[in-house]
């Protein structure tokens, strides 16, 4: 049977199904008010006009600036309405509530807490009852649809399958700068049109397994294999010496490539390197490098990671685990760029013979004694693959009773798909579907992967079905899962919240603790740390090589790791949240600690155990998330830094201030990539406009305080190459007036505000984990999440369970 044009011809029924989907959301999401009563009426009417009080001192503060053909940072308030359901006029009304509370406007007026008091309690009090009336008529966010990372996940899980899915998507758009908010979110025909080619390829990949079986391959590659075509010109395999075969620090493109190694078909492999052996290690007995795939040629230049590699003197077996693209080589070399340089002779016949000294001459390399790639299915085996297509339903059944068995089927996958227990009415149409291609073609398998293709594109998947309100247990236990795994619920979640148990406290708190444990959890700490942090950003800029020599892919890789390890320590010790911003403790390996030039700090340092937790010296600068390197990458372009983007980072991200936009007409500040004019001194210049200033004071402290790192975290004390331009100056003061001399004085003031940060991390979280920002009405809610996590200390996995045991989680 031609499944395609089976899709042409009996998935037509779907194509107006899909017609409908509009309606069909706009019927799960929107919930429609009733009649206004008399009262709503006068209420609504209080909404869209100022009370004389909120007028009168408009008038005599604000007018005057933000008014006439230019008004100051293009906000007018004579022409912006009073209308507090409009969207945007509820947005500038809150802006400006918060200028004014926050002491920032009007700027040098002298104004006290008594001049303001009457406005900010006038406007506060019907900001906060519009939008306190508009979520109990339609919920905090209108609809969400799962990631595609999300849906990776969930196809993984339904099918048991192993395709990476998720660049088959295109790419989410982030707002709030998370990828899982409703706002950025779209679902229209040319994504369900994508959805329709991933559903294909996961059901054939899943069909292909159970019907026909998993595809094995074992292949051992020993030291002379893997040196095949030695001595040839431009030959840049490794070498094969005493038995071992061995990779040098040369940096030409390809080099190390073993082209004897071919993947015979797309899937995942487990490598393992035979008897790693770090040849001359540095002073930290390790000689670090990269494991990657491709074609390794000039044509198709890509390189894909495996891995990185921690040789020691010690030899031991290395184990990796990656997908891999059919006809793929592999590629090992040091790619440590603080070692010294290897000679080369590529190009010559005598390559080889001119290398062999290299270890008598004390380079340093890697050395194994061969490799082993096996073929693995890393989600389910056949088995489980059978049955989540199949249930415990034989061909004879199909045989006997192929109309009845469909139908249970479809209502089984359904069920699962969906999340929640399906009626025999929203099953019908997936039903009819099959049915309808088991009548036409008399193919049982055809007929059910028809009707699953249609359930995996159905918005009753793609979406999170929920009712403005208290959410049922089903939708908590969907929130709670995608929340803390990025996945579908598993059976224990979806029986709990069958026997309707989820809401009860106890219940939750443990169903919480056990996800956090389990090690599906890997998954949120990478999505979630990817988007708070922006780790996804990583490879966004190139470090200039000519400034930042020593930068190299080990670097990079060891960078996430340990922001990603650090962020998982936290929450599985429940440490303080001021641990962002200082602690006594780094999670480091050798690579990175010769980076930070912090060896000599660390003790009981392991050679070979990667990610270690080390202690750190009271006086080290390294200490908490905002000294990590990748964050510090993420926060500069490659060749400068600016206090302005480091500052709203950490503003934004770790201590939960709202920078605005900046006005229109305002033009950027560009550090002078020479380094022989301060950032500080453009800055002052910038700052000398009112405008300008009341955000700055804000936002410039703590990039200020974070000068003292290059775009690649390490220490400085001067800007420009080779620190020859002017000097960092890192001292500056608050918004609130405290100063500090540099990087260690302004961690201590924040340090001991825990709970500011606490209030900032619990926003991030809870916008990331329920799709929607924090809006004004929820501000009281977010106060008694910090409070009820005082006694811990602000334990970040205190606020984790207070967050998600919130109304501001358990409702729409």
């Amino acid at each position: 049977m031609n499944i395609k044009s089976d899709q042409r011809r009996s998935i037509g029924s779907v194509i107006g199904w899909l017609g409908s989907l509009p309606v069909l959301i706009s019927g799960v999401f929107i919930a429609f008010a009733g009649t206004a009563t008399a009262d709503e009426n006068v209420a609504e009417q209080d909404l869209k006009h100022p009370p004389v009080a909120i007028g009168r001192f408009l008038g005599q503060h604000c007018r005057d600036c933000h008014s006439g053909d230019e008004p100051e940072a293009g906000l007018s308030l004579s022409e912006l309405p009073f209308d507090l359901n409009k969207p945007h006029a509820f947005e500038s009304w809150r802006r400006v509530y918060e200028r004014v509370r926050d002491g920032e406007m009007p700027p040098d007026s002298g104004l006290g807490p008594e001049d303001t008091a009457g406005f900010l309690k006038g406007l506060d009090k019907r900001l906060m009852e519009s939008d306190s009336r508009d979520i109990a008529d339609r919920g905090r966010l209108r609809g969400r649809r799962l990631t595609r990372t999300e849906y990776e996940h969930t196809i993984h899980s339904l099918l048991g399958i192993d395709l990476p899915l998720r660049d088959q998507l295109p790419e989410d758009a982030a707002s709030h700068e998370f990828e899982t908010v409703a706002d950025g979110q779209q679902l229209s025909y040319h994504l369900l049109a994508r959805y329709l080619d991933v559903a294909d390829l996961a059901l054939a990949a899943a069909f292909d397994r159970a019907l026909n079986g998993d595809v094995t391959y074992a292949a051992d590659y020993p030291p002379a294999r893997l040196s095949r075509g030695i001595g040839r010109r431009n030959y840049r395999g490794p070498e094969t010496r005493n038995g071992e075969s061995i990779s040098w620090p040369i940096y030409l493109a390809f080099y190390g490539r073993m082209t004897s190694v071919r993947i015979p078909q797309d899937g995942w492999y487990r490598i393992t390197l035979r008897d790693v052996r770090a040849v001359n290690p540095v002073k930290g007995g390790t000689v670090w490098g990269t494991l990657r795939s491709g074609v390794a040629a000039s044509a198709q230049p890509i390189l894909y990671d495996v891995g990185i590699v921690e040789a020691t003197e010690t030899p031991r077996d290395l184990q990796f685990e990656a997908w891999i693209q059919r006809r793929h080589t592999l590629e090992l070399k040091p790619n440590d760029r603080t070692l010294r340089r290897a000679p080369n002779q590529t190009g010559r016949a005598d390559t080889v013979a001119y290398r062999d000294r290299n270890e008598e001459r004390g380079f340093s390399g890697i050395a194994h004694r061969g490799i082993r790639i096996e073929r693995f299915y890393p989600n389910a085996d056949r088995e489980h693959v059978t049955r989540n297509l199949f249930g415990d339903a034989k061909q004879e059944q199909w045989k006997a009773d192929p109309n009845g068995v469909l139908k249970r089927l479809v209502t089984r996958f359904a069920s699962r798909a969906f999340r929640r227990p399906v009626t025999s009415d929203e099953v019908a149409d997936y039903q009819r579907i099959g049915l309808d291609v088991l009548a036409e073609y008399g193919s049982f398998v055809d007929a059910l992967r028809a009707a699953y293709r249609t359930i995996l594109c159905s918005p009753r998947m793609l979406t999170f079905v929920e009712s403005p309100g208290a959410l049922d247990d089903y939708a908590i236990a969907s929130r709670l899962s995608y929340a803390l795994w990025t996945d579908t619920p598993d059976e224990t979640l979806l029986r709990i919240a069958g026997e309707g148990k989820l809401r009860r406290d106890e219940v939750l708190a443990a169903q919480i603790d056990r996800m956090l444990d389990d090690p599906r959890s890997k998954q949120f700490i990478n999505s979630f740390t990817d988007q708070w942090l922006k780790l996804n950003q990583i490879d966004f800029t190139t470090p200039d090589s000519r400034q930042f020599r020593t930068f190299d892919p080990v670097l990079q890789e060891s960078m996430l790791r340990e922001t990603r390890t650090y962020v998982s320590k936290l929450i599985e010790q429940d440490l303080s949240v001021a641990c962002f911003v200082d602690s006594d403790f780094a999670c480091l390996n050798e690579r990175l600690a010769r980076h930070y030039r912090i060896t000599d700090n660390i003790k009981s340092w392991q050679p070979g155990n990667g990610i270690q937790t080390v202690s750190l010296s009271p006086s080290s600068r390294r200490g908490g998330l905002i000294t990590q390197g990748a964050i510090l990458k993420v926060t500069a372009d490659g060749t400068t830094t600016s206090p302005v983007v480091r500052g709203v980072f950490v503003n934004e991200r770790i201590l939960g201030v709202r920078v605005p936009p900046p006005p229109p007409g305002i033009p950027a500040v560009e550090p002078d990539v020479r380094g022989a004019t301060s950032i500080r001194d453009q800055l002052a210049k910038h700052r000398s406009d009112a405008s300008c200033n009341a955000c700055h004071r804000t936002i410039d402290p703590p990039g200020f305080a974070l000068e003292s790192f290059d775009p690649v975290g390490v220490w400085r004390d001067r800007y420009g190459m080779r620190g020859r331009g002017a000097a960092i100056d890192p001292s500056g003061k608050t918004a609130d007036g405290q100063t500090f001399e540099g990087l260690l004085t302004w961690q201590q003031l924040y340090v001991n505000q825990p709970e500011r940060i606490a209030r900032g991390f619990a926003e991030q979280f809870l916008t990331y984990a329920t799709g929607a920002p924090i809006r004004y009405s929820d501000e009281p809610a977010v106060d008694q999440i910090v409070a009820d996590s005082k006694a811990s200390g602000y334990g970040m996995r205190t606020l984790i369970h207070a967050a998600l045991t919130s109304d501001l989680f358990l409702k729409k």
